[in-house]
């Protein structure tokens, strides 16, 4: 029986040696990002249709359902990254919130107050009033500069709608010059022409960047409503399958094998999609000696973050389904790159 049990052991070790990934070194930087679906609070924002997120509205949000989400939300975000760095992420880019309010509270949460974790956030122009910002811990990321982007409409049709714009941060991380770009492309509902226009405006404002400087290591990272395959990311914004390919002017896309090996991020009538992607500049692929450079990428993914049972089973656990309060996380699960030097 003893030498069974011992046999029984090693099997199991070699089964979990097989896909356990090694611990990076203290000094490695995870960088992550997460669509926290609808964090909003219970109030009116004016100017903003906002109304189903409100007590009376179709959602019934209260208070309770508010700050059990801050705490959801929170118990994710401090624990991504945390699988090869027990520090956790040193910044992640965030989609859905609703303003600063929602940012400061979520940031007052236990576990993200522990590690003083700040936000970057400016306002938007989007009809719901959701935005995106930058959590970050001001210990392994300082921030230098901050502007917001906006997404532009070009068709006479579209000149009275406004949506989310790109939130620009610029800093520096182990001492090098670090920009980090956080969007939310316009939505599924809408013909593919806005995100494929949505790319090629995130490709503008790459270029710009690297204008001014070649050498800065540059993440694009956000919902972008697209796999990495689809025309918004392969073509417009020049994002490649393969490192090999990634030429001047290009971008290196880690998700597209990801989602090819069937993992994904969010769950449609029974297939995956990774919509929630952070892209790298060459100075990432290919670093400089001694300089900051990407190691490896993961959908984080945790059993409470999935739904146990029902219609949805095996999907992310939502906030809300059905007409239903789940208490639950988010219709997407968060994505993290891991730099070395």
């Amino acid at each position: 029986m003893r030498r069974i049990l011992l046999s029984l052991s090693y099997l199991l070790l070699i089964s979990c040696g097989s896909t356990a990934r090694p611990q990076l070194e203290e000094d490695a930087y995870a960088i992550g990002f997460y669509n926290l679906e609808n964090l909003f609070d219970t109030c009116h924002d004016a100017g903003k249709n906002d109304y189903e997120f409100l007590p009376d509205g179709a959602n019934r949000w209260t208070s309770k359902k508010y700050v059990n989400k801050l705490r959801n939300m929170s118990r994710v975000l401090s624990e991504m990254g945390t699988d090869r760095l027990s520090q956790g992420c040193a910044a992640i880019g965030v989609a859905e919130v609703e303003n600063s309010k929602c940012l400061a509270d979520l940031c007052r949460q236990e576990p993200l107050k522990a590690r003083n974790i700040q936000y970057v956030h400016v306002e938007g122009p989007d009809q719901r009033g959701i935005d995106c910002a930058l959590l970050y811990d001001p210990a392994r990321f300082t921030v230098r500069n901050v502007r917001l982007v906006p997404y532009i409409y070009r068709l006479p049709q579209d000149a009275h709608r406004a949506s989310r714009g790109f939130l620009v941060v610029s800093g520096t991380m182990a001492n090098e010059h670090v920009t980090i770009i956080v969007n939310h492309l316009p939505s599924r509902g809408a013909d593919p022409y806005y995100r494929e226009e949505g790319g090629r405006q995130l490709k503008a404002v790459k270029d710009s960047l690297l204008r001014d400087d070649p050498l800065v290591k540059l993440l694009i990272m956000g919902d972008m409503n697209d796999d990495p395959q689809d025309a918004s990311m392969s073509k417009c914004l020049g994002a490649k399958r393969w490192q090999k390919d990634v030429g001047e002017g290009d971008l290196w896309n880690p998700w597209w094998n990801v989602l090819a090996s069937g993992t994904g991020t969010l769950s449609y009538q029974g297939s995956w999609n990774l919509f929630d992607q952070i892209i790298l500049s060459p100075s990432l692929i290919r670093p400089q000696q001694g300089t900051l450079g990407y190691q490896d990428c993961e959908v984080f993914r945790r059993n409470y973050l999935i739904q146990k049972k029902g219609r949805y089973r095996g999907t992310p656990l939502r906030t809300h389904a059905g007409g239903e309060w789940l208490n639950g996380y988010s219709d997407h699960l968060p994505t993290v790159v891991y730099l070395k030097r």
